[in-house]
C-alpha cells in the first residue's frame, strides 16, 4: 500500500467517525404535539440556520459530501 492510500484511510475513517458523532447529535425532526397548535413558529424555529444545530447540520452535510468524495477515491484504486 502506498502513503497516500494510507493517509487518505485514515481521513475516511476520521471522517465517517466525526460523521457519526454529528448525526447523534442532531435533535429529531418530529416535533411532537407543538406542530397541531402552531407552537413550533418560535424564534428558535424560524432562526434554525443561525443557531448550533443549524450548524451541525451544515458541517453534516460537508462531512456527508467528503464522505462520498474520499469512498469514490478509495474504490477508484488510483494509489
Amino acid at each position: 500500500m502506498s502513503a497516500l492510500r494510507i493517509l487518505v484511510s485514515i481521513v475516511y475513517i476520521i471522517v465517517s467517525v466525526a460523521l457519526v458523532i454529528l448525526v447523534l447529535m442532531q435533535e429529531g425532526k418530529a416535533q411532537g404535539l407543538g406542530t397541531i397548535s402552531g407552537a413550533a413558529d418560535t424564534y428558535w424555529g424560524k432562526n434554525k440556520g443561525r443557531s448550533m444545530e443549524g450548524m451541525l447540520v451544515k458541517i453534516t452535510r460537508v462531512l456527508a459530501i467528503a464522505f462520498l468524495v474520499l469512498t469514490a477515491l478509495l474504490n477508484m484504486k488510483l494509489f
